[in-house]
């Protein structure tokens, strides 16, 4: 079976330590996290991972029924990148100097749907959103500028398919509001 990107949604209750039992059952399987994210759900006090791995669909299909098994995780979903929408954002830091020195670095970030968001006499940060190609191509153009700093998100994704996930979340919502 072929390897291939997948990324994992789990819907859980904000417990402490989910996250180093989640990480540990890919450990035990010697499996990579390419990217990681963790927010607020669509219902209130419900969390949701964003995990993404590389793996074959029998090796996903097992790693979820073991999430599903935690206590406090209420749904896990796999989906292909053919399934999802995804982005990722980054922010680059560059040399003022640099920046003003070479006006083909203004056109490239207008190209790119890059933005500025901050400016300084030192230093410009540059906000890039999008597949993680797009993010590396602005982060090799901006390496020779002097990138003081790089830093870019894990992955987001939402399904391109309704998810039968908001009916079980706001059960989960209104039975967790009554107790």
């Amino acid at each position: 079976m072929e390897k291939k990107n997948y990324t994992v949604s789990i819907y859980t209750e904000n417990n402490l330590g989910l996250l180093s039992r989640i990480a540990a059952i890919f450990l035990r399987r010697h499996i990579n996290i390419e990217s990681i994210t963790a927010s607020p759900s669509e219902v209130n006090d419900v969390m949701r991972f964003i995990i993404v791995v590389n793996v074959t669909e029998d090796q996903i299909k097992k790693i979820v029924g073991q999430i599903e098994k935690q206590i406090e995780v209420i749904r896990a979903f796999y989906h292909t990148q053919e399934e999802t929408i995804f982005q990722e954002t980054a922010l680059y830091k560059i040399k003022s100097q640099s920046f003003l020195d070479d006006h083909s670095i203004q056109d490239f970030i207008k190209e790119t749907n890059a933005r500025i968001v901050t400016v300084t006499t030192e230093f410009f940060v540059i906000e890039k959103t999008g597949k993680r190609k797009e993010v590396d191509e602005l982060y090799d153009t901006l390496k020779p500028y002097g990138l003081m700093q790089f830093v870019r998100s894990g992955t987001i994704a939402v399904t391109k398919n309704e998810m039968p996930i908001s009916g079980i979340l706001e059960k989960f919502n209104t039975t967790n509001s009554i107790s």
